[in-house]
């Protein structure tokens, strides 16, 4: 059983722009692994609490490419890696000889359109998308969950 949604659950916590890392990074729920990583951790718990075999990473929007928006190219692979790792001990934690549980590592879509005029080029896209993979490996995700959105 995978866990639910995990882009939406800090929505219901009613955080501050501070907990995000101020006001300019609000809403960048990525960033909660440095800022807050109880705060993920936890939701991660209540999901396995629950009977859930796999666990999602909190890096949907864990690209470069998206990050950038937050000013936050730079620190992607970081993010990634330690949004697998909060994962990681969430389910190590819960797993035992009888109920393994795995961490899938998110790639969600980016907020650019595939496109030769403007966007992204596939080819940039797919090395964003490596990197972010790489990344999540490296934490220790068991597989990784291609998210995609139609438009």
């Amino acid at each position: 059983m995978l866990d639910g949604a995990m882009g939406t659950m800090p929505q219901g916590m009613r955080l501050a722009p501070d907990d995000f890392g101020g006001a300019a990074l609000e809403g960048c729920n990525e960033n909660l692994v440095n800022t807050r990583p109880g705060v993920v951790r936890g939701i991660h718990e209540a999901y396995l609490a629950a009977g859930a075999d796999l666990i999602s990473t909190n890096t949907f929007g864990g690209a470069a490419l998206v990050l950038a928006e937050y000013g936050l190219a730079e620190q992607a692979r970081e993010l990634n890696r330690a949004a697998a790792r909060l994962a990681r001990a969430a389910a190590d934690a819960f797993s035992t000889g009888a109920k393994p549980r795995f961490v899938a590592g998110s790639v969600g879509p980016t907020t650019k359109a595939i496109s030769v005029t403007g966007g992204i080029a596939f080819p940039e896209l797919a090395d964003q998308f490596y990197a972010q993979a790489a990344a999540l490996v490296e934490g220790g995700v068991d597989v990784l969950l291609v998210e995609i959105s139609a438009m």
